[in-house]
C-alpha cells in the first residue's frame, strides 16, 4: 500500500482518496512511492499532447508575442490555482492538479477558431469537440506504453475530465462509445476536485485574458472601470498607487481579482459543505447541485466579465481577422487530407481508410487537432505552396 502524502493527511471525508480509487481500465500494480493520482498527474505532464500546448493558441497565435498566454502557460496557471484551493478545502491536491493539467489537451491549433472549423466538417462523421478530443488523447491517441493505448488514467481522473462542467445528459458518440466500455456515471456530478479544477479554469482565463487584452491594446483600463468587481479593483489600485506604471497597475489589479475570486469560492464552498455535510466522494456526486461554487454575486460578476471580454476581446476585429485566417487553414487542410489521404504522413496513412470515408475523416481530425499552431501553418505551406519543399 502506498503511504499517504503529508499534504493529504488531514483530507476531508468527501475528498477522493487514492486508496479508494476505482482503478484503471487496464489493471496495473500500485507504485511503492506514488499514489494513483500522482501517477496520473505525472503521465499527463510527460505526454506528447501536453508538450504541444506550448505552441497552441489561448487567444493569440503563438507568433503574435512572447508574453501572451498559450494553452501550456494557461494550464500551469490553472493547476496552481486548483492545487492551492484543493489544499485549503482538504481535497486531493494531486487529483485536482492532474485534472487542471489535462483539461485543455484536446484543443486544436488556433484555439476555438480551429474547433469552430473542424466541428461542422466532422458533423457527418460523429462530430468534434475539444472535450471529446481530450478523452480520445487520454484513452487512445497517446501511444507510449507497451500494454495499452492512451495513458490508462484512473477512473476518477477520466470522470473529472469528462464531467468537469457537470452531468452529461446527452453524450456525444465518442463519449457514449467509451462509456459503454468504461462506465463513468455520466448522469451524476463529478468529484469535488473536478468541480474545483473547472472553476480554477474560469478564474485563470478570465483574469489573465484581462492582462493579455490590455497588453494587446484591445481595450484600456478605463474601459474596464464599468465592469462589476473589476472596475472597483482597478480604481482602488489607482487610488492607492497613483503613480504606478501601467504594467504594474495591471498585475496588481489582476492579483487582487484572483484573490477575491478564490476567497469567494472557498467561502461559498465551505457554506455548501456545512449545509450538505457530504460524507464521501460518492455523496458529492449524488448532490442536487455542485458542492464547489462561487456565490451568486460572484457568479454575476463572472458573467459580466465574460460578456465584456467576449465583446471587447474575443470579437475584436483584430482577433476576428486572425481567427478567420486560422479557420481557413484548418478547413483547407481537412478538405485536402480527407480527399487525398495518401498525402498524410506514412504513420497516419496506415490508420486512414478510403478517400473521403468516415474512417479517414476521424484520422484527419485527430491529425489536425494534434497540430500546434506552428506545425499547422508549416503543413499548410507544404501542401499548398508549389515552391515549398514537402
Amino acid at each position: 500500500m502506498v503511504a499517504i502524502p503529508a499534504s493529504f493527511a488531514g483530507a476531508a471525508p468527501f475528498a477522493c482518496h487514492p486508496d479508494a480509487s476505482r482503478g484503471r481500465l487496464f489493471a496495473e500494480p500500485d507504485h511503492a512511492e506514488r499514489t494513483a493520482f500522482q501517477r496520473d498527474r505525472d503521465r499527463v505532464l510527460h505526454s506528447t499532447a501536453f508538450r504541444r500546448l506550448q505552441y497552441k493558441t489561448q487567444v493569440f497565435i503563438y507568433h503574435e508575442g512572447d508574453h501572451y498566454r498559450t494553452r501550456l502557460t494557461h494550464s500551469l496557471e490553472v493547476a496552481q490555482i486548483a492545487r492551492s484551493t484543493a489544499r485549503a478545502l482538504g481535497l486531493n491536491e494531486d487529483l485536482a492538479e492532474a485534472l487542471a493539467l489535462a483539461h485543455d489537451l484536446g484543443h486544436t491549433p488556433f484555439g476555438h477558431a480551429g474547433e469552430d472549423a473542424l466541428a461542422p466538417l466532422m458533423a457527418p462523421y460523429g462530430g468534434f469537440s475539444h472535450n471529446d478530443q481530450t478523452l480520445r488523447i487520454l484513452t487512445q491517441l497517446e501511444r507510449r506504453y507497451a500494454a495499452f493505448d492512451g495513458l490508462n488514467l484512473t477512473w476518477e481522473t477520466l470522470e473529472g475530465v469528462v464531467k468537469h462542467n457537470g452531468p452529461v445528459r446527452a453524450p456525444s458518440a465518442t463519449l457514449a462509445a467509451y462509456n459503454a466500455r468504461h462506465d463513468l456515471e455520466l448522469d451524476s456530478f463529478a468529484s469535488a476536485e473536478a468541480q474545483l479544477a473547472a472553476l480554477a479554469d474560469d478564474i485563470a482565463y478570465n483574469n489573465h485574458d484581462i492582462d493579455d487584452g490590455l497588453r494587446a491594446r484591445l481595450f484600456t483600463v478605463d474601459d474596464l472601470l464599468a465592469v462589476p468587481l473589476v472596475g472597483p479593483v482597478f480604481q482602488a489600485v489607482r487610488q492607492a498607487h497613483p503613480d504606478l506604471e501601467p504594467g504594474r497597475l495591471t498585475h496588481e489589479a489582476v492579483r487582487r481579482l484572483i484573490n477575491l475570486m478564490v476567497s469567494d469560492l472557498l467561502e461559498e464552498t465551505r457554506r455548501r459543505i456545512a449545509a450538505h455535510r457530504p460524507a464521501s466522494a460518492q455523496a458529492v456526486r449524488r448532490l442536487p447541485q455542485p458542492l464547489v461554487a462561487f456565490s451568486e454575486s460572484m457568479q454575476a460578476n463572472d458573467r459580466a466579465l465574460k460578456r465584456f471580454l467576449f465583446e471587447r476581446m474575443y470579437r475584436h476585429y483584430r482577433v476576428n481577422r486572425m481567427t478567420s485566417k486560422a479557420r481557413r487553414v484548418v478547413q483547407e487542410l481537412f478538405a485536402l487530407l480527407h480527399a487525398e489521404p495518401q498525402t498524410l504522413p506514412t504513420e497516419w496513412q496506415r490508420l486512414a481508410g478510403a478517400p473521403a470515408s468516415p474512417a479517414t475523416a476521424r484520422v484527419v481530425a485527430d491529425y489536425i487537432a494534434g497540430m500546434t499552431d506552428r506545425f499547422a501553418l508549416d503543413e499548410h505551406r507544404r501542401l499548398f505552396d508549389l515552391h515549398e519543399r514537402t
